[in-house]
């Protein structure tokens, strides 16, 4: 009984370390949020703001709908989008027991980027034969089910394939990535100058095209695949001691990874549906989490998903602020803010490896 003597120390400091980390990162979504919904190319007061959001009858009609229609949607995409590629990027970086591992790794992202831009160069016809209604869904829509294909694809082909299912699922993505990449290069090499313009910005990643109904509908996906990732923690634990360890402690691997594997395409297929293809995110804010609470996924997961919310959203202020009046992609901003950290995170990697 001795040897468990030094866990209750290690535990209160796990549990500081979490609501120290809860704190820092709540307090820095409250505070972007905040920025989000005032700044801008019109500039609202606080005052206005809080009028805006909570008594809209005796706001500022022009500052109410500034905030209410523009930049509340906006935020809220931001915030979903960035908590759901931080915890499918934790999720998958567990799955493949490799901190590089990232959510466009199996092909989720590009089969979704491909769904898009097959919509841009040949939707016009369905966009033309739509309901009025369901004409906000289907970019989302065809989005969405280029990332289920994708990972539909990876997913069949690494059935049945025994203890190597996770490397082949990595090679299967890696092929995937390279398929949709050289589909996505021949539509855009058919398309005309407006839907080539419409597809590149769609590529670099944008949250100025965000409708409500599909807001509603991705908020939905994006919160049942988050709360489906968060049930998968304890099983992420116990297959961090290695596939045949998990096999003994009674986990069924193949079932989990088919599950983790849906789940991150949710939530991927869903972002990539609101905002284009963001990078980086679900790379460098798991691992820096993890740096900071260790590896174990019930504080990783949430704690992922609510930095990588805060992080987009201020990446999306500042690409909405740098070049005023024009906005930069968010897409852009992001790789500027994540390649720096990812060198770093690939160097220590390597580090670790060499020695």
């Amino acid at each position: 009984m001795a040897t468990l003597a030094p866990a209750a120390p290690l535990r209160a400091r796990n549990g500081r370390d979490t609501v120290a980390a809860g704190a820092v990162f709540g307090f820095l979504l409250a505070a972007v949020a905040a920025l989000n919904l005032s700044l801008g190319a019109v500039s609202v007061a606080p005052d206005d703001v809080v009028r805006a959001l909570f008594d809209p009858e005796r706001a500022d009609p022009a500052a109410a709908l500034v905030v209410r229609e523009i930049r509340l949607p906006r935020l809220l995409a931001a915030l979903a989008v960035g908590a759901a590629l931080a915890a499918a990027g934790a999720a998958l970086q567990a799955l493949f027991r490799n901190p590089l591992a990232d959510p466009g790794l199996l092909g989720v992202s590009t089969g979704s980027a491909l769904g898009a831009a097959l919509w841009f160069v040949a939707g016009g016809t369905l966009a033309a034969a739509a309901a009025p209604a369901l004409k906000p869904f289907l970019l989302p829509g065809a989005s969405f089910a280029g990332a289920l294909g994708a990972i539909g694809v990876v997913l069949a082909l690494a059935a049945r394939s025994g203890p190597g299912a996770t490397l082949l699922m990595l090679l299967l993505g890696i092929g995937v990535n390279a398929l949709g990449g050289a589909c996505i290069g021949l539509l855009s090499y058919i398309s005309t100058d407006t839907e080539l313009r419409s597809l590149s910005v769609w590529l670099l990643g944008t949250l100025a095209q965000v409708e409500r109904p599909v807001l509603l509908v991705a908020l939905a996906i994006v919160g049942a695949g988050l709360a489906g990732l968060l049930a998968t923690a304890r099983e992420l634990d116990l297959l961090a001691l290695g596939e045949e360890a998990a096999r003994h402690l009674g986990l069924d691997v193949d079932a989990l990874r088919q599950r983790v594997a849906l789940l991150t395409a949710l939530c991927v297929g869903a972002a990539v549906a609101l905002a284009g293809l963001v990078g980086f995110l679900g790379l460098v804010v798991p691992h820096v989490v993890r740096l900071w609470l260790g590896p174990g996924h019930r504080r990783l997961l949430p704690m992922a998903a609510l930095g990588g919310a805060a992080f987009l959203a201020l990446a999306d202020l500042a690409a909405r602020l740098i070049a005023l009046p024009a906005e930069v992609p968010v897409g852009i901003v992001m790789a500027f803010a994540g390649a720096p950290p990812f060198l770093w995170v690939l160097r220590s990697a390597w580090r670790r490896v060499a020695a």
